[in-house]
């Protein structure tokens, strides 16, 4: 720590002003470092990770801010400044947590109108044998875009498809690799997903530039995905055939299934598309899903509660189960509403408490005047942003951290470089998202095996998208391939 001598201190007015000198680079650190290790330890030695319950992430990241303002307090900087820095990174994420709740909102609806039923229904028809594994990755990349959830995905077609393809004869290290990739390219790009949101709220940027910005390195990589099991598909011996009549006969028994029902997506596409602002698009979004719930599944509305405006406000609110008889669609048909986002929302503002105090006592600037130092170019920053993320999920084991600190160290260099804020959203997902199920102790890695039922390194090799994603984002940035300055916008 600092002593006396590195305080000046001078009188303006009335007015006794301390600046404290900057901090070292060491000091700086401290924060940091602490809360890597309380997360190594949470995973490392707590039962079930939840050293204080539900809410441990959170919790940490709040510990390591109250470590950062022991620092802060120790170098002469005053609680006031660093509750303005707070209160002005919590009012920067207002409308990323409103997009939020919006999105739990439109996942209920999305479901209770048949409209995430049908995408599922329509997917499972495109499987041929012959090209089971190009086809389980379009599959899975559709109903991982229309839940916004790669758990989901997995934990209900991802389990259907690899037991059909382990009754093909297929390896099941391919069909998880093709499932995980299908299940991952949604998620990034959904906005239903949570780690969608995440990234730009981090970053400094709305949600469908993100989402728009994202698809230049990501729709690259899912092509060359298709590509290597497309060849992989010709080359490998199937017997039997896909037989998915049940699947197929209970989703369209418990719901009205009609081509119709993608008016709603698309119309929030095009809303997208035209650049509509995220919180209208995705409003008109959920009124649209409502009013065709009321045309299309009156049935499911009797189901779920005596009255269909009831089953609507329960759908955007709170949890929906809609049950079937077959137990693998149970958990996809089911929903959190705008009570499921809460958790993540507690999570992105338990990030902006830790970013806004170590913003206040000058150790982000810091820590990225030292980053600068060491990465004089613009793919060094991205070389540094991806080994970051990299680094996190080897360590803290969650893909959420590995959004959330990076995001919160980089934005200042980032923005020092002239580089738009959706260079590090887009980078943070390339790295941080995808790469999280490919490491065994990982959240990620270990409920995606135990879930499929396949070893996270059996798998790993063949998850194509998920390995290939941080290279094509630094391919990209030695390329200087759609890197927006910030005199462009």
């Amino acid at each position: 720590m600092q002593d006396n001598n590195n305080i000046s201190e001078f009188e303006a007015g009335n007015i006794h002003v301390i600046k404290n000198k900057e901090l070292s680079i060491w000091e700086a650190l401290i924060p940091v470092v602490l809360l890597i290790c309380l997360l190594v330890y949470n995973i490392g030695f707590v039962d079930d990770q939840e050293w204080f319950g539900t809410y441990t992430n959170q919790i940490i990241l709040l510990l390591g801010g109250a470590i950062a303002a022991i620092v802060g307090l120790l170098n002469k900087v005053s609680i006031q400044i660093m509750l303005k820095e707070i209160w002005e990174n919590l009012k920067s994420v207002f409308i990323p947590i409103i997009i939020l709740f919006l999105v739990g909102a439109l996942a209920g609806t999305w479901l209770i109108s048949g409209v995430i039923p049908a995408m599922v229904y329509y997917g499972l028809q495109v499987l041929n044998p012959s090209i089971f594994l190009p086809a389980s990755v379009i599959i899975c990349a559709i109903i991982s875009i229309a839940t916004g959830s790669s758990w989901t995905t997995s934990a209900t077609v991802g389990i259907a498809l690899v037991g059909i393809g382990t009754a093909l004869g297929i390896d099941t290290g391919m069909i998880a690799g093709a499932v995980i990739s299908g299940a991952y390219f949604g998620d990034k790009m959904s906005p239903l997903s949570d780690t969608t949101n995440l990234a730009p709220a981090m970053a400094g940027t709305d949600l469908f530039t993100h989402i728009r910005y994202m698809s230049m390195t990501t729709v690259p990589t899912l092509v060359v995905t298709l590509v290597f099991f497309t060849v992989l598909s010709l080359n490998v011996e199937t017997s039997g055939k896909a037989d998915l009549g049940d699947l197929l006969s209970t989703i369209a028994s418990t719901f009205n299934i009609t081509p119709t029902l993608f008016v709603v997506p698309v119309v929030v596409i095009v809303l997208i598309l035209f650049k509509t602002k995220p919180v209208l698009a995705l409003t008109i979004g959920v009124l649209l899903a409502a009013l065709f719930a009321f045309i299309f599944q009156t049935s499911v509305l009797d189901i779920l509660s005596g009255s269909g405006y009831e089953a609507i406000v329960n759908a955007i609110f709170t949890e929906t189960q809609i049950t079937t008889e077959n137990e693998t669609l149970n958990e996809l048909f089911s929903s959190g509403g705008m009570e499921g986002m809460i958790w993540t929302i507690l999570l992105i503002i338990s990030a902006m408490v830790f970013g806004g105090i170590m913003d206040g006592i000058g150790a982000l600037a810091r820590i990225t005047k030292s980053l600068l130092k060491l990465f004089h170019t613009t793919f060094g920053l991205f070389a540094s942003t991806v080994a970051s993320c990299l680094a996190i999920n080897f360590s803290a084991s969650d893909q959420y951290l590995a959004i959330v600190v990076p995001g919160k160290m980089y934005a200042k260099a980032f923005r020092e470089k002239g580089l738009a804020p959706e260079n590090l959203s887009r980078t943070l997902e390339d790295s941080g998202t995808v790469t999280s199920v490919l490491i065994p102790w990982n959240t990620c890695g270990a409920y995606q095996s135990g879930v499929l039922g396949v070893d996270t390194l059996h798998y790993a090799g063949y998850a194509i998208f998920n390995w290939l994603s941080p290279f094509t984002t630094l391919l990209f940035a030695a390329l200087s391939i759609k890197i927006r300055q910030l005199t462009d916008k």
